[in-house]
């Protein structure tokens, strides 16, 4: 791919009820966007009302909801129209990453552009360079989804412009990315307070941090440990691979380190739970292959779990 010169974040309006519609009859009716350099940090927009195939007066709850009038989009283009005015204004799309808050604008893109006769080619260029950062942003950041009205206070942050306006969600959404991308710092006490700490800072204010959560750990390593088995029937297994996982979600951004907070023991004790986890996962698919009812865990599967307990304990 060419190289990355600028980030677009773009956001649908849709047509909705409160009555309930099928996500396919769920038109575009407003797209915003924001193009940012990466090299002179300059920041431009993007606003354009579309105007549905089914036109026909929106719902009061539309309305209410998204700002839109039935006037906007009577004169509006149709969505061909404003998607061609929005790659002229994107101006390349080989150089561009995009972004948005959640799939669903992706989802609605391809839908609208396979209903338009966009071509494919074009849809799927966009595609290889998206990225959903709300996604990215709950594994790293906060572990649950959260609005981006949300997202902004925990940095600080207050929403800027007209809610529910795309181009000003795009808008605000670039503002999450940048603190996210240049505040480390901030962005793994946040994570630490949302995984671990369940928002418990004075805990972290009185002692070291590393202390603290090797102290987190080690309590989940022991009592994962004192419950661990040599031999498991398929189903009681997949409880186990389930317990796993949730500790290996609760504490694998530390390795990430971004902000080089973590200490090497803490990141290397983060390691090891992983590398016992992908040893779980590798004996659960050799016995599935095997069609086996029962799980026989060898010492090298239980190894490094069994390291850090006794390391630990």
């Amino acid at each position: 791919m060419a190289t990355v010169k600028q980030y677009v974040f773009f956001d649908f309006e849709m047509l909705c009820s409160n009555r309930g519609m099928t996500f396919t009859s769920m038109e575009s009716i407003r797209l915003g966007a924001v193009k940012y350099d990466i090299k002179t940090e300059e920041i431009q927009y993007f606003d354009q009302y579309i105007r549905p195939n089914q036109l026909k007066p929106l719902s009061p709850f539309c309305k209410q909801l998204t700002g839109i009038s039935d006037d906007d989009l009577v004169d509006a283009n149709n969505f061909s129209v404003v998607f061609e005015l929005f790659l002229d204004w994107v101006g390349g799309i080989k150089k561009t990453r995009f972004f948005s808050w959640s799939k669903s604008d992706l989802c609605r893109l391809k839908i609208d552009a396979e209903q338009h006769q966009i071509s494919p080619a074009t849809i799927s260029k966009i595609e290889k360079r998206y990225i959903d950062f709300q996604a990215i942003f709950s594994k790293r950041v906060t572990k649950n989804q959260y609005s981006v009205e949300n997202a902004l206070q925990l940095y600080g942050l207050d929403f800027i412009g007209e809610k529910h306006n795309p181009m000003y969600d795009a808008f605000n959404t670039l503002r999450i990315y940048l603190s996210f991308l240049n505040q480390p710092l901030k962005s793994d006490l946040i994570m630490l307070n949302q995984f671990i700490f369940n928002d418990n800072e004075e805990e972290i204010k009185k002692h070291d941090l590393n202390s603290v959560l090797n102290k987190y750990i080690e309590q989940d390593i022991n009592y994962f440990s004192a419950n661990l088995s040599d031999v498991y029937n398929m189903k009681d297994f997949s409880k186990t691979l389930k317990s796993t996982r949730k500790i290996v979600e609760k504490y694998e951004n530390i390795i990430c380190n971004r902000s080089g907070i973590f200490s090497k023991d803490t990141i290397n004790i983060v390691r090891k739970l992983l590398e016992f986890y992908h040893e779980l996962l590798l004996c659960y698919q050799e016995h599935s292959d095997y069609s086996s009812k029962v799980i026989i865990l060898n010492e090298q599967t239980i190894q490094p779990i069994l390291q850090l307990s006794l390391k630990r304990g």
